[in-house]
């Protein structure tokens, strides 16, 4: 590996083996083992399992070269978590090749690394010994650590008792404070608070000025394209565009406008996600189905599986413009407070419904996803379906300036 070349990915690939089981009714343990028992004395029994061979990742090459800040997009499921991993050595690639010079540090999840028994001068001090720093190398960055995350107050109490706020705080501070040579960072800040995901972003790039190389995962296009000047673009586990970011994002939006107003999953889900969106469709929220009107409510319906319970969940609707650019995001507990505090085990169906004369006539994007706020986002389909509004039998200005278009109500009256 050439000096200035940190990281060299060659012929990669990661495959899953993915087991389905036929749906049957309810068995008891004693049923169980007795079908196990049976099993043993057949030759060709009919198992109730099968297999089915899933990759996530197939012939990914790219390099990286030190100093440079590397952003990677891609729908959610098209692979970039799973590069991540085994960039940061936490799986093992398949097929394939991974050349890594320098210390890495990993922000890949809320807390990873962190001990939920030790405080969190503990932990800090655990995470510089994982990535081989002495004690007097972390002590010197300490004082910055704690105060980049605001947590002083707390420093001595277990982390298994901060908030979802302090944990994200504290694991972003030790991670970009701790001199790696190279940090990776996953969509894990797009739970914070707006104040702390800018100064995120702002340590990022202080971070990148120092020569150190940083790999940044997320949604958020115009923070990628704000931060980098390279961009991956990952589709269905295989590289879709290497180039400059502003070329990478203009082909993933262009992608997107292929995308029609229904989704389903075709796909097998290999995370460990409670939350799995199953189906999303757009449509005209009124009697008249010949298309989406200006005039005219929008309904965004989604259609999701919960498959263990899970308290403080959210699912959101995010519209974004032809442009990328987002033009508003919605909660469902916004309108239902009690689903942000329990969800059961079941299938659900969600109705988002956008109110008439808001939206500009034009394209837009629809990007839909589960999450606990400020915690863990457990699924996120960026981009997943696109619709066109028309102006239909309402007649409009364009040259009317605004990223939304309300038709307000206006009252005049001639003063003598």
């Amino acid at each position: 590996m050439s000096s200035d070349k940190v990281i060299r990915v060659k012929n990669l690939g990661k495959k899953y083996s993915l087991r389905h089981q036929r749906n049957e009714p309810y068995t008891t343990l004693r049923d169980v083992l007795t079908d196990r028992a049976k099993n043993l004395f057949r030759w060709n029994g009919n198992s109730t399992r099968t297999r089915e061979e899933f990759w996530a990742l197939k012939n990914i090459s790219f390099e990286v070269t030190q100093g440079e800040v590397l952003g990677i997009i891609g729908r959610n499921g098209a692979g970039k978590s799973t590069l991540l991993k085994i960039l940061s050595r936490i799986t093992e690639p398949t097929t394939g090749k991974i050349h890594i010079k320098g210390r890495v540090a990993s922000l890949l999840e809320v807390g990873t690394g962190f001990h939920p028994e030790l405080t969190g001068r503990e932990n800090i001090f655990l995470n510089g010994a994982v990535l081989g720093m002495s004690r007097a190398e972390i002590r010197k960055k300490f004082d910055e650590i704690v105060a980049f995350a605001e947590i002083a107050k707390f420093l001595d109490m277990p982390v298994k008792r901060y908030s979802s706020g302090m944990y994200v705080r504290l694991a972003f501070s030790v991670a970009a404070h701790l001199e790696p040579d190279i940090l990776v960072v996953d969509e894990v800040l797009g739970v914070g608070d707006a104040e702390f995901r800018k100064k995120s972003l702002g340590k990022m790039g202080q971070v990148a000025g120092q020569g150190r190389t940083v790999l940044f995962v997320s949604h958020n296009l115009d923070a990628i394209s704000n931060l980098c000047e390279r961009t991956i673009w990952v589709d269905k586990g295989i590289i879709a565009c290497d180039g400059e970011t502003r070329d990478a994002v203009a082909r993933y939006l262009g992608s997107s406008r292929l995308t029609r107003q229904t989704w389903t999953r075709d796909e097998p889900d290999v995370s460990d996600s409670p939350i799995m969106l199953d189906a999303i469709r757009v449509t005209s929220a009124g009697s008249d189905k010949s298309g989406l009107h200006f005039d005219k409510p929008i309904a965004v319906e989604i259609t999701y599986s919960v498959t263990r319970e899970v308290k403080n969940a959210c699912v959101l609707v995010r519209v974004s413009d032809a442009n990328g650019s987002i033009v508003f995001t919605s909660w469902d507990s916004d309108s239902t407070a009690s689903l942000e505090t329990f969800r059961q085990c079941g299938e659900y169906h969600s109705c988002c419904t956008i109110p008439p004369s808001l939206l500009r006539p034009g394209k837009y994007d629809v990007s839909v996803g589960a999450f606990e706020p400020e915690v863990k986002v457990w699924a996120m389909l960026d981009r997943v379906v696109s619709f066109e509004i028309t102006e239909a039998g309402f007649r409009m200005n364009r040259s009317r300036a605004g990223v939304i278009t309300p038709i307000l109500i206006w009252s005049t009256a001639r003063l003598k």
